[in-house]
């Protein structure tokens, strides 16, 4: 049996990591229980940090997505000088045509085609385009760096990060779990954070699914030429470059289940619309293609704070944004977790798992049958 730890963050990606860091700075042990991110969203993802880009509208969810979004200079910053490391954090802004004027338009807002088109010297937009907007707050970040620094972070903090994992049993004789049962032993903690995104569902009957995603990337062949140096977020799609010539194009969104696999009619689709938005995409080469999977709930937004069990704590379900609220979560469930009241922690009780308790999502339910075998 592995020895007792303060906490274990249940989940290796951005999330978790994120968490397990926070924790770490505020003085706790913490061990991370983790398998393959290659299928994750922490992995798949485009990286944006673009809650208004979204169209997020006014709610608990916008306030949260707007401040994480306003921590990531700071929280990059300070994981870049503790590692030495690039997240790619760029504050590029985000341009947001559009097929059609809207009839809701804040005209003061709404840029012409020639306005969007100073925002593009080196590429052209479609000739279907009739206008849209600039979001200079919105941007990027790498997302796989971001997830090498968390991990290089971590082993300079000393985070044990086990890996290769499977929990496959909550050991839970009462109203607190007493240990976890993996592939590879008991591991046993004062407290439990359960970050497993779209595997969550699978250990808890918490209404957490996957949402797969394919996604590809083009190569720029002249990277000190780029044509593009802001985020363009479509109608249909997204098209994000980053400084080394490499351009992502998302993502589909399909309720397939865990079914890998990338698809010609998903790839053929996302280039479809990534030329229809951008024409001169056509010519660049591909370089990468891929899928991940969302962890997407009823309502498309996260699963925060407490569970049913005493020594829980959950974070997961984040969809769309989980890059994005990285910061802002491991804040708020750290805040949690040491007793600290911050101003956003009222956020919290947004997000309980609770707001599905009249749903009858997972039919007979309760607080002890909460266990089932599963990959975390």
């Amino acid at each position: 049996m592995s020895k007792p730890a303060e906490i274990i963050v249940i989940g290796g990606g951005i999330i978790g990591l994120s968490i397990a860091l926070e924790l770490h700075w505020r003085g706790l042990a913490v061990q991370v229980l983790t398998r393959s991110n290659t299928e994750a969203a922490t992995w798949a993802a485009a990286g944006m940090l673009a809650p208004q880009a979204e169209g997020i509208p006014s709610s608990a969810l916008l306030n949260l997505c707007l401040w994480s979004r306003s921590l990531y200079r700071g929280w990059t910053a300070k994981l870049s000088a503790m590692t030495g490391l690039d997240t790619g954090y760029w504050e590029c802004g985000i341009l947001a045509p559009k097929y059609q004027q809207l009839d809701e338009l804040n005209e003061t807002n709404w840029l012409t085609v020639a306005e969007l088109q100073t925002y593009l010297p080196r590429t052209k937009l479609s000739s279907e385009v009739v206008g849209g907007f600039w979001l200079a707050a919105d941007g990027q970040v790498d997302n796989r760096k971001l997830y090498q620094v968390l991990r290089t972070a971590a082993q300079i903090a000393n985070i044990e990060i086990v890996t290769d994992i499977e929990v496959q049993a909550f050991d839970q004789p009462a109203d607190r779990i007493d240990q976890l049962t993996t592939n590879q032993g008991d591991f046993s903690a004062s407290h439990y954070v359960l970050a497993t995104g779209a595997w969550s569902g699978q250990l808890l009957p918490i209404p957490v699914v996957p949402r797969k995603g394919q996604l590809l990337a083009l190569q720029v062949p002249d990277i000190h030429n780029l044509p593009l140096e802001t985020v363009l977020f479509g109608e249909e799609t997204y098209i994000v470059p980053r400084r080394d010539g490499r351009i992502v194009i998302g993502a589909t969104s399909e309720d397939v289940g865990f079914l890998p696999g990338n698809t010609s009619a998903g790839l053929q689709e996302l280039m479809a619309k990534a030329t229809r938005l951008c024409p001169p995409l056509a010519t660049y080469p591909i370089q990468e293609q891929w899928w991940g999977f969302r962890p997407a709930t009823v309502d498309e937004q996260p699963i925060l704070g407490d569970s049913p069990y005493a020594n829980l704590t959950l974070a997961t379900g984040h969809y769309r944004n989980g890059i994005l609220m990285a910061p802002a979560t491991a804040q708020l469930i750290a805040d949690a977790l040491t007793q600290v009241t911050s101003d956003h922690h009222h956020l919290l009780a947004h997000f309980s798992y609770q707001r599905f308790a009249n749903q009858k999502l997972f039919p007979g339910a309760d607080a002890t049958q909460l266990c089932r075998t599963a990959s975390a």
